[in-house]
């Protein structure tokens, strides 16, 4: 599968987020882009969509930068693919004309429509929530292997 850098850095950008702003601090822009080595600029415009898509508050002033807007448990994968990249879980279309007993037809239905399925569902039902618990098992397991 194939996704754009966009839909790739906001994802990091929220795990980023859920991961050093809890018990209602924010993170800094700055500190993701170090943090993640994204560009700023680039960075910026991506937060600006998934504020704009009500996923992540904008906090001013000399403690400021992101928070998630809500809880965690409370945001879809999907609504955060949804808001970087409507196309990602777009239904596959199929041509018209396409419909019936054709090898064709079986195809889009068998394989790329049950696939879309599988992704679209996937989506749906995990949480951010989920996701960031499955980062943080992984980074705590590299810890683990560290001999000194």
């Amino acid at each position: 599968m194939k996704i754009s850098t966009r839909v790739e850095y906001g994802m990091l950008a929220l795990a980023d987020i859920a991961l050093y702003a809890e018990n209602g601090t924010s993170v800094s822009a700055p500190d993701i882009a170090e943090r993640q080595n994204i560009s700023q600029k680039y960075l910026e415009q991506i937060l600006t969509q998934l504020r704009q898509a009500g996923l992540i508050r904008a906090q001013k002033g000399l403690r400021g930068g992101y928070a998630l807007s809500r809880e965690p448990d409370k945001i879809s994968i999907a609504e955060i693919l949804n808001a970087l990249d409507n196309s990602i879980l777009e239904e596959l279309s199929i041509a018209e004309g396409e419909t019936g007993r054709s090898l064709r037809s079986a195809v889009n239905t068998c394989l790329w429509e049950r696939m879309n399925g599988l992704l679209l569902d996937f989506a749906k039902n995990k949480k951010l929530s989920e996701f960031i618990q499955e980062c943080r098992d992984r980074l705590s397991g590299e810890w683990d292997l560290y001999i000194i």
